[in-house]
């Protein structure tokens, strides 16, 4: 399987320590199966932080979910309550429970599929922290978000089983 991660920089090593932290899954390295996803992603982060768009490619072998040893957390494709808490707490400065399932700040995932939080969901979830709605209007109004996906890698041996493909 092929994942995408669009950036302004050519990637020859994922390093984990240059993640940012507070992202829907946790601090770590977020590619996508959509390769028009990424490419947007990446004339993002050119226009944001200069240079130009890269899409950095990467392949995995298909039957990475049964490797042994692995803690991958799926999803799927659909938002749902369990994935808003998760991102919703990963999100959070303010959540502290790190030994809780649902957030990952303590890498217990490895891997970690499901849909993205975009710009409308964070700001649903800005209103639900400030008090402004309940955590039903929150998942209300997710509810028929068009999402798209995103795999991320919090551990280096989640990262060990990437393959740089070159263009």
């Amino acid at each position: 399987m092929l994942l995408y991660h669009g950036s302004n920089t050519d990637i020859k090593e994922i390093n984990l320590a240059m993640c940012r932290p507070y992202k829907d899954f946790g601090k770590g390295f977020y590619l996508t199966v959509i390769k028009e996803q990424a490419e947007k992603m990446a004339s993002r982060v050119a226009h944001i932080y200069g240079g130009s768009p890269i899409l950095n490619i990467y392949e995995i072998d298909d039957s990475f979910m049964q490797t042994e040893g692995l803690n991958i957390k799926d999803f799927g494709t659909e938002t749902s309550e369990e994935w808003a808490r998760f991102v919703r707490n990963n999100r959070s400065r303010k959540f502290t429970n790190f030994s809780d399932p649902e957030c990952n700040f303590d890498n217990k995932y490895d891997i970690v599929i499901g849909p993205i939080a975009d710009d409308d969901m964070a700001l649903l979830f800005r209103q639900y922290e400030n008090g402004v709605i309940t955590f039903e209007n929150m998942l209300r109004g997710m509810i028929y978000k068009k999402t798209t996906n995103q795999y991320s890698f919090h551990t280096q041996k989640a990262i060990s089983l990437l393959r740089k493909v070159s263009d």
